[in-house]
C-alpha cells in the first residue's frame, strides 16, 4: 500500500537548498534542473544507484535464506525510503520508539515492530488507541521484564484487540533484555495470563556481544543468538499463531539468519537491519558481511557530505564549513574523499581537515566526504537531496526525501 510521504514546501528552513528552490515542493525538486553545484554546503546527499543496488542485494539475500525483513526505520526517519523498502518485499518497519511508531502507522504502515519495551501507560494506551482504530494493523513490541509487563496489561486490559508482545533476551553486559533463559521464560508466562496481551515471540539484539568480525566476535555472537531458540522452544504460544523470532542489526545478519534457522519452520525469522539501505564508508564498510563472506555483491555507500573549504590559516591544514550539526562523528570521523588526508576533530560548524603528501586545496573548494552511521547523519538533516551519480563532475539532483525527527 502507498504510504502518506511527506511533501512540504521548501524555504529557509530547509539546509542545504539554494533560495531559487523555496516555494518548490518536495515532489518538483527532481524536476526542477538543480544540481550540485546549486546546492548550499555544507549538504548531505544519497545516491540513487547504491540505494537501488543494496537494497536489491540483501532482499536477495533474505529471500534465498527464508528470512523476514523489516528494517530499522530510525536509521532515516523518512517514509519515502521506508516506502522503497516495503516495495521491495519488506515484511514491515522496524522502529525504537511508541512516537516513531506513530510516525509509522500514521504514514500508512501496516506492521509496526517497536524494538524496545514500552514502558509509558500513556504510550500503551494509545497503542491500543490505534490497534482499535484500524483492524488491518499490526504493532508489536518487547517486555524485558515482570514489571514492564504489567504496564502493558493495565495499558491495555480493555483493549478492543491485543498488544502483540516479544520477550527480549538479553546477556550479560548486553543491552536491555531479560538475563536468562530462565527469567525470559517467566516474562513469557506472564505475557501469555495477561488479558489484552499476545505472545508473539523472543527478540534480541547481538550487536554488544561482537565488536568486530573476529572469530571470538562471531562465536559470542553465536552462543548469544542461540540463547533466543533456547527460550523460544521453552515458551507456549496461542493456537494459531506463528511465532517470531528476530534479532540482526546490521553488521551480523548472516550469523541471525544461520543460528536461528535452528528454531525450525514454523517460525517467522525477522531480522531488523537497517543500515544496509544506505550503507556507509566507516563502521558499516568494515562490519557488514555483505559480498564476498554471504556470496553477494558488497553494498555501496549511499550517503556523502558536501563541504566547501572556509579557511586554510596554516600549510597542511584547511577548515572546512561541515561540524557536528551536519555530519556523523559517534562512531568514526568524516573520511575526505579524492585527496589525501584525514579529518582530525569536528566543531560544532568546522571541521579540521589535516592534509597528506602534495595535495592541495584552495579556499572555496569542495571536498566530498565519506560518512560513517547513517543513524547519525540523518537526524541532522530535515530534508536530503537525492543524486544520480556521486562521481560525475556536476551531479544532478533528482529528488529530494523528507526526515521526520
Amino acid at each position: 500500500m502507498p504510504l502518506q510521504i511527506p511533501d512540504p514546501v521548501l524555504g529557509t528552513w530547509t539546509k542545504g537548498f539554494p533560495a531559487h528552490a523555496a516555494g518548490l515542493r518536495l515532489s518538483q525538486v527532481g524536476d526542477a534542473d538543480l544540481h550540485l553545484s546549486d546546492l548550499v554546503t555544507p549538504v548531505l546527499t544519497v545516491h540513487e544507484g547504491a540505494l537501488a543496488h543494496n537494497e536489491e542485494t540483501v532482499f536477495a539475500w533474505a529471500r534465498e535464506r527464508r528470512v523476514l525483513l523489516a528494517p530499522h526505520g530510525k536509521t532515516t526517519m523518512a517514509p519515502a525510503l521506508w516506502q522503497r523498502l516495503l516495495d521491495a518485499g519488506a515484511w514491515g518497519i522496524s522502529v525504537a520508539t511508541p512516537w516513531q511508531a506513530e510516525v509509522a502507522v500514521d504514514a500508512g504502515v501496516s506492521t509496526v515492530l517497536i524494538a524496545n519495551a514500552v514502558t509509558d501507560l500513556t504510550a500503551v494506551r494509545r497503542l491500543g488507541a490505534l490497534l482499535a482504530a484500524d483492524p488491518d494493523l499490526r504493532v508489536l513490541c518487547w517486555a524485558d521484564s515482570l514489571e514492564g509487563v504489567a504496564i502493558l496489561a493495565r495499558g491495555m486490559h480493555d483493549a478492543a484487540r491485543p498488544l502483540d508482545v516479544l520477550v527480549e533476551l538479553g546477556g550479560a553486559h548486553g543491552r536491555t533484555g531479560a538475563r536468562s533463559v530462565e527469567e525470559g521464560e517467566r516474562i513469557g508466562k506472564a505475557v501469555s495470563d495477561a488479558s489484552g496481551l499476545r505472545l508473539a515471540g523472543v527478540a534480541g539484539y547481538e550487536g554488544p556481544f561482537g565488536p568486530d568480525r573476529s572469530d571470538a566476535s562471531v562465536a559470542a555472537v553465536d552462543a548469544y543468538l542461540q540463547t533466543l531458540v533456547d527460550l523460544h522452544a521453552r515458551l507456549e504460544y496461542p493456537h494459531g499463531l506463528r511465532p517470531i523470532l528476530s534479532a540482526g542489526g546490521s553488521a551480523f545478519p548472516d550469523r541471525a539468519a544461520a543460528v536461528l534457522a535452528a528454531a525450525g519452520d514454523d517460525v517467522d525469522v525477522v531480522l531488523r537491519s537497517g543500515a544496509f539501505q544506505i550503507h556507509d564508508d566507516g563502521f558499516y564498510s568494515r562490519m557488514s558481511p555483505f559480498g564476498p563472506l554471504v556470496g553477494t555483491a558488497p553494498l555501496r555507500s549511499g550517503m556523502h557530505a558536501w563541504s566547501r573549504v572556509v579557511s586554510q590559516p596554516e600549510d597542511g591544514l584547511a577548515l572546512l564549513d561541515a561540524g557536528r550539526r551536519d555530519v556523523p562523528f559517534d562512531l568514526d570521523l568524516p573520511i575526505p574523499q579524492g585527496l589525501r588526508g584525514e579529518i582530525t576533530a569536528l566543531n560544532d560548524q568546522h571541521a579540521f581537515l589535516s592534509l597528506t603528501g602534495d595535495d592541495t586545496v584552495a579556499v572555496g573548494d569542495v571536498v566530498r566526504l565519506g560518512l560513517s552511521h547513517p543513524c547519525t547523519a540523518f537526524d541532522k538533516w530535515r530534508v536530503v537531496a537525492v543524486i544520480d551519480d556521486p562521481d560525475a563532475a556536476d551531479p544532478r539532483v533528482i529528488g529530494a526525501v523528507a526526515t521526520c525527527f
